[in-house]
């Protein structure tokens, strides 16, 4: 490996300007990247990781600007090249994974059209040429009928076949420096580790330098050669994996290992108490949903099987857990048990009512004792209400009390989730994302219900948030008697809450048992491929 940097960021500081004053959001920032040298820059939300990468693409928000240091690039001085020059060098030189795949793939384009296009600007091919070197890209990032597939819209992909197609855009020119910016937080474990193999050797082929952008510290040791710590703008720590993990220095590295369930993987951190009502509450049996396909091709089938025959109890008071990558089922299980989706065959009993034949009004009212908390907390709040008006949405919706009384049970909720009353007069995009999720939790719980069901409720989290909003959850069930239903595909995550799991594939249960009993000794090989999936399990001692 070459030891000249291909990056080297010295002394940068960048700043914000914000009410006619300049804040600083990153100082003193100094990083090198050799050739073939992936570096990690781990820390949570507002820690600067990512402004620092924007500054390296020059990026910036409008109101951004870098304010001191020196960036440079292949040897050339970015910080004093013209706009021109920037966009020559984007994707040529320096490509880009970013994190949202959805967000960043037109979804008006067919997939192969934006691939095309990102040679064709950089003049690297041109007509058939570009159609032939597509696919070939496709074929390289594990895309099979690559040619069908290039053809297709974003929404026809999964969402990690999108972060493959993201890949293969970064990929194109085979630019010196990648930038993979959280390129893998919102996938699956399996599918994550099967795409940073292929990143692995695709950059490694090429002889690319690696800026990865992670806030899961299990994750950089386990892929980067040297990890960066940084914290309220500045780097705090940074070293081998080695180094990091077996000797850290600073305080909040060692916050970080700690709080990261992918490292404590072999620890059950979560003091259950007793449970003496085994008694289910909610039984579900035989459950199967099928999807109608759209267009089949002739002697193809009709209809596609997301659910098959998945039976599981609940008992008041305790976390059950479903397990399974994109496609497994779990959300669709859970969406049918909040009577969001119809089932195509099988009954979901709540407290012994039959949720599959209720009328419409009788599922309306069932609804308070079932409510959902969802993966994404931006989404799931409307940006036009406050907080308050958020929380209060249900009260108002079931006409449950008075304008005064809901305005108390608002006040009583955001106390239970630890949250300050003054923040009920703010808007969601005032919220960091762990403030927005425990929002989310307060109006799932404004009903008083007895099921909660969480839908991949903690996955876009840093570590140090999820690990708050887990513990919060913990204390909730404890002093409120709440039963979970909680969907997720981190095995790790599911340890620390869960009673019981359910390992879900293609659509079936294919293991049970306590997290405990599948940790330990997992019978089913998909079980043992997730656990051998999870960032740092190879790590963790």
């Amino acid at each position: 490996m070459s030891t000249a940097p291909v990056l080297s960021i010295s002394g940068l500081a960048v700043a914000f300007r914000t009410g006619g004053e300049l804040v600083t959001a990153i100082s003193d920032i100094s990083i090198d990247v050799a050739a073939g040298e992936t570096v990690a820059i781990v820390g949570e939300s507002g820690s600067g990781k990512s402004t620092t990468a924007a500054a390296v693409n020059r990026l910036l928000p409008e109101n951004g600007v870098i304010t001191a240091g020196s960036i440079r690039f292949d040897g050339r001085e970015l910080t004093e090249l013209g706009e021109n020059a920037m966009v020559s060098l984007r994707g040529a030189g320096i490509g880009l994974v970013p994190q949202d795949p959805m967000s960043n793939l037109n979804p008006l384009m067919r997939v192969g059209a934006q691939i095309g296009e990102a040679l064709e600007v950089h003049g690297r091919t041109s007509g058939a040429e570009t159609a032939e070197r597509v696919v070939e890209l496709l074929e390289m990032v594990g895309i099979s009928d690559a040619a069908h597939r290039a053809r297709q819209y974003p929404h026809e992909f999964s969402g990690g076949m999108r972060q493959r197609v993201l890949i293969a855009m970064g990929l194109a020119c085979r630019p010196k420096l990648l930038i993979a910016d959280e390129p893998t937080s919102a996938l699956d474990v399996t599918v994550q580790r099967r795409i940073l193999d292929q990143l692995d050797e695709l950059t490694g082929e090429l002889g690319t330098a690696v800026f990865l952008i992670t806030h899961d510290l299990a994750l950089a040791a386990e892929r980067a050669d040297r990890i960066v710590v940084m914290f309220r703008g500045r780097i705090v720590e940074e070293g081998t994996s080695e180094e990091v993990l077996g000797n850290p220095r600073h305080e909040y590295t060692k916050q970080l290992i700690a709080a990261a369930p992918s490292l404590a993987s072999r620890r059950d951190q979560r003091d259950r108490p007793e449970r003496r009502d085994v008694t289910p509450f909610v039984e579900v049996r035989d459950l199967r949903k099928e999807f109608a396909l759209r267009a089949p091709k002739p002697g193809e089938p009709q209809t596609f099987t997301a659910v098959d025959g998945v039976s599981f109890t609940i008992a008041r008071g305790t976390t059950v857990s479903i397990v399974g990558e994109s496609g497994s089922g779990k959300s669709t299980t859970a969406n049918m048990v909040l009577g969001l989706e119809d089932a195509t065959a099988g009954s979901i009993l709540f407290d012994g009512i039959d949720l599959t034949g209720l009328r419409r009004r009788e599922l309306f009212a069932l609804r308070r004792r079932v409510q959902p908390v969802f993966q994404n907390p931006y989404a799931s709040l409307d940006p036009r209400y406050t907080v308050a008006e958020s929380i209060a949405e249900p009260l108002r919706v079931h006409r449950v009390g008075t304008s005064e009384s809901r305005r108390a049970r608002v006040r009583e909720l955001l106390e239970q989730v630890a949250l300050p009353a003054a923040m009920g007069e703010r808007l969601p995009h005032e919220l960091s994302g762990g403030q927005r999720q425990r929002v989310a939790i307060a109006r799932a719980l404004a009903l008083e219900p007895e099921l909660v069901v969480l839908d991949e409720a903690v996955s876009a989290l840093d570590v140090l948030v999820q690990a708050q909003i887990l513990e919060l959850l913990g204390s909730l069930q404890a002093r409120l008697g709440l039963s979970y239903l909680f969907i997720s595909h981190d095995l790790a995550v599911v340890r620390m809450i869960s009673d019981e799991v359910h390992v879900m594939q293609r659509g079936v249960i294919v293991e049970s048992g306590t997290p405990e009993r599948l940790f330990d000794d997992p019978q089913h090989p998909y079980t043992r491929e997730l656990l051998a999936a999870i960032p740092g399990a190879s790590l963790a001692s």
